[in-house]
């Protein structure tokens, strides 16, 4: 099978361009080359990562597409990001990417070369530079041409639509990142009805290993995560300065998920994820992103939020505030339990400690302060059991995650290296208890209905334990009061 050839994406209210104009667009323009000594953000480290990859699958050939555009509305596309594999081994992270494929072709006992196939930046001599909105300069914005995307990447470029002449006639063993474009997957048979067992089962250990191989993050990418949590600290403190404004607005939520964003925009390329914003009960929907409550000031505010950077590492972070500046009894309480639970769980964190242990040291220490509360009316140790449970009826999921590209990172990866794996220095991750007391739940005393509280750091495992990454946000109560009382002047 072949890749169709990319076409002209014009819109239908789109007015007819003449020949004399179509001639005059063609003539008269200037050279615009990229300056000749730009490189991809953590260049030096590309060629290591790729041949970590190649040693996984020697003799065959990988497919890692950065993915397609998606319509948001009739001729309007979502802003694009490329899928998190394709940046890791490429280094490109621009919007530009879309449709991008990279390929490590087998190269006998060299290993692989890597090849990418890209559309290059439109000529001058068709109509596509001022008249494509989907791909055109005019529209979107100049990308590189081959050669140029060459010296960025250190990898040899071939034209987008050269794809389909290599994916036609006999094929070495091939593996695709399948389910990220879909003209990929329909050109090597990746069909959801009729794919070969054999093929999918491949596919899905390529998945594994991209992941796999992220698990553990080197200097450079370290310094771009403690970036992105350094930004979304600097928005966490917007957020408080913003919030005598955000009290009087109808829509507070929403206010304060706007002064989150615009310092991420700003800062990196946007939140990692779509920032919670949830005050009251809305506190206790896992992931409330609706955003359009209001804000009571004797209640709490749940802010989950992250910076990502330009070079796409996320952070992930999680405080639950007073929005009234100062903890009742009953949300000190409660706040209290989760603090306690989730440092309990920090301090499970080392290297050559199992992925789960944190998770289990946090939920021991909140089923046990359910239970001197009197909410939960049997033993911690009995809730605790596998066959049990009871206490997850007031916490219910994990309490952490992986992070690093995607803000719940190497997700792919197989249960003995991550879910039920040890962790290793370099890996990091978040530690996120929470409390979630449901506001029609008649298992609970009425003060306590309607509270949501997540605290959630991230960190990196050292030789000897786990730095807190996120240190500079306050986590006890007394200097969440003094650190916003700071902040509002």
């Amino acid at each position: 099978m072949t890749l169709p050839p990319a076409g002209l994406n014009t819109g239908s209210h789109d007015l007819p361009v003449s020949p004399a104009l179509a001639a005059f667009m063609g003539t008269r323009w200037a050279a615009t080359p990229l300056p000749a000594d730009r490189r991809v953000p953590g260049h030096d480290r590309l060629p290591g990562r790729r041949a970590r990859l190649s040693a996984a699958f020697p003799g065959e050939r990988l497919l890692v597409p950065a993915g397609r555009l998606k319509v948001r509305c009739n001729d309007l596309d979502h802003r694009f990001r490329p899928h998190s594999a394709y940046v890791w081994l490429t280094g490109l992270t621009g919007e530009d990417q879309a449709d991008h494929v990279l390929v490590l072709e087998p190269a006998g006992p060299e290993g692989h070369e890597p090849v990418l196939y890209l559309r290059p930046r439109s000529p001058r001599d068709g109509g596509e530079f001022y008249r494509d909105r989907r791909y055109g300069e005019f529209w979107v914005g100049a990308r590189p041409d081959l050669a140029e995307a060459a010296r960025l990447t250190g990898i040899r470029t071939e034209h987008l639509d050269d794809l389909g002449k290599l994916l036609s006639g006999p094929q070495p063993p091939t593996r695709v990142l399948a389910g990220t474009d879909a003209l990929v997957d329909e050109a090597t048979g990746r069909h959801a009805t009729t794919g070969h067992p054999a093929a999918t089962a491949a596919d899905g250990e390529l998945a594994a290993v991209l992941s796999e191989l992220r698990l553990v993050k080197d200097e450079w990418e370290i310094g771009q995560l403690q970036l992105a949590v350094d930004h979304t600290v600097t928005g966490f403190e917007d957020v408080v300065r913003a919030l005598p404004t955000a009290l009087r607005h109808h829509r507070g939520e929403r206010w304060i998920e706007g002064v989150f964003d615009l310092r991420a925009r700003a800062e990196g390329n946007g939140t990692a994820y779509t920032t919670i914003a949830a005050s009251g009960a809305h506190a206790c929907v896992l992931h409330w992103i609706r955003n359009d409550g209001a804000l009571d000031p004797n209640a709490l505010l749940l802010l989950d939020a992250g910076v990502e950077t330009d070079t796409l590492y996320a952070a992930d972070i999680t405080r639950t505030l007073p929005l009234s500046g100062t903890f009742t009894p009953v949300q000190r309480q409660a706040y209290d339990l989760v603090l306690a639970a989730q440092s309990a769980g920090i301090a499970a964190l080392r290297p050559g400690a199992r992925f789960r242990d944190f998770h289990r040291a946090a939920m021991r220490v909140i089923a046990e302060g359910l239970a001197d509360w009197g909410v939960l009316r049997i033993p911690a140790e009995e809730a605790l059991a596998e066959d049990n449970g009871l206490y997850r009826r007031y916490t219910l999921c994990g309490s952490g995650h992986m992070l690093g590209l995607d803000y719940h990172d190497c997700a792919k990866s197989r249960a003995d290296r991550y879910l039920d794996g040890t962790l290793e220095a370099g890996m990091v991750l978040t530690v996120e208890p929470g409390l979630y007391l449901q506001p029609d739940d008649e298992t609970l005393p009425v003060e306590l209905r309607g509270l949501g509280i997540r605290i959630e750091d991230d960190l990196v495992i050292t030789e000897d334990g786990a730095h807190l990454m996120s240190n500079a946000l306050p986590r006890t109560a007394p200097d969440i009061e003094s650190w916003m009382a700071n902040l509002l002047g």
